[in-house]
């Protein structure tokens, strides 16, 4: 039986090209599939979505999750917005549509361009299971030259490109930077003041402050309108992979999940100046979430402790709350027996 080959496409210009080079090679084998989060994206996306659908000559067919009907769905039920493991919303609109309807020998065509043999990489290690092809990377087509060939095929560009975003994915996405979301506010003030509610009724935040030598968590609210350079700020991914959802892949990429690990006794060699990249940068987010983390927690017994709790004691029952039953137990009994043997009760 021939395999299927299933192109995604994001309403983007590198999965629009994507897309249509699957076209032309597979035929009717390919199917050309978009996750669908239309409700809260830019309403040209339509516009957009359907002179790709013509350019190729393919329907796009939409998936839904099974579960939750748009963003608002996923953080408003799951109590969630993102995190050190990526955005909520992705997961649920964007990868699990997408397992659900891989099978084990579909061909998948992914948008990544040359600029991005990174995120390649991250992917083939986050996705060992998948046939994944990447047409533009492999053909050395970059963004730019994913712009000049819509532009030839008279497609203008989605609105959201046209208005200075580099992606294309829903209005105010929960993964941008403090600049990205002053930018939102300045040009959807509405999706701005309803993100910053939502905010409020989760008491959760987006943004961390990590200006003047500290990290605090900063409410949409309360944001500085000065604060952030957008153009500054690293690209947003929403797809396949979740550009603050980095972690370590345990692979033979990282040595220290290979066994029998000789990573010290590594010589020099050619080096990929993108792959290399790729290794510090989430080294570096990994670290900068942490921090941040290490920070919330210090934030939440400062609110504890304002209302009047102890915080010691806190800390000592979230290490009992740590402990299996067993442990716990053996602990408790040893206290009293020494408690008892030096007359504290007495």
């Amino acid at each position: 039986m021939t395999s299927r080959v299933l192109a995604w496409f994001s309403c983007g210009a590198a999965s629009a090209v994507a897309a249509k080079l699957a076209v032309e090679k597979y035929g009717e084998r390919c199917e050309v599939l978009y996750c669908d989060t239309l409700a809260f994206e830019h309403p040209d996306n339509k516009r957009f979505m359907a002179d790709v659908s013509a350019w190729i000559g393919k329907t796009i067919k939409l998936l839904r999750s099974q579960e939750y009907t748009d963003i608002m769905d996923v953080f408003l039920r799951t109590r969630w917005l993102v995190g050190n493991r990526g955005a909520r919303c992705t997961t649920e609109l964007k990868k699990v549509p997408r397992k659900e309807y891989q099978q084990p020998d579909d061909i998948q065509v992914f948008g990544f361009t040359a600029e991005e043999g990174g995120r390649i990489e991250r992917f083939r290690a986050e996705n060992f299971e998948v046939r994944g092809e990447f047409m533009l990377a492999d053909a050395g087509i970059t963004k730019a030259d994913c712009y000049a060939r819509l532009s030839a095929a008279d497609i203008e560009l989605p609105a959201m490109y046209r208005m200075g975003y580099r992606n294309n994915n829903c209005i105010g996405c929960v993964k941008g930077g403090m600049g990205y979301w002053n930018k939102i506010r300045r040009d959807f003030p509405e999706d701005f003041a309803r993100m910053a509610g939502v905010e409020r009724e989760l008491g959760a935040t987006i943004l961390k402050d990590r200006r003047n030598g500290r990290t605090k968590r900063v409410y949409l609210d309360e944001l500085d309108p000065t604060a952030g350079r957008y153009d500054a700020e690293p690209d947003i991914e929403c797809g396949v992979l979740c550009s603050t959802g980095d972690e370590m892949a345990t692979t033979a990429e990282n040595p220290r999940a290979v066994e029998g690990d000789n990573s010290k006794k590594a010589k020099a060699g050619p080096v990929s100046a993108d792959r290399l990249k790729s290794f510090c940068e989430r080294i570096e987010r990994i670290v900068e979430e942490r921090d941040g983390l290490n920070d919330d927690i210090k934030d939440i017994f400062s609110e504890a402790k304002g209302v009047g709790y102890d915080v010691k004691t806190m800390r000592e029952m979230l290490k009992l709350r740590a402990m299996d039953k067993a442990d716990r137990d053996e602990r408790e009994s040893l206290r009293d027996t020494y408690a008892h043997a030096l007359g504290v009760f007495a």
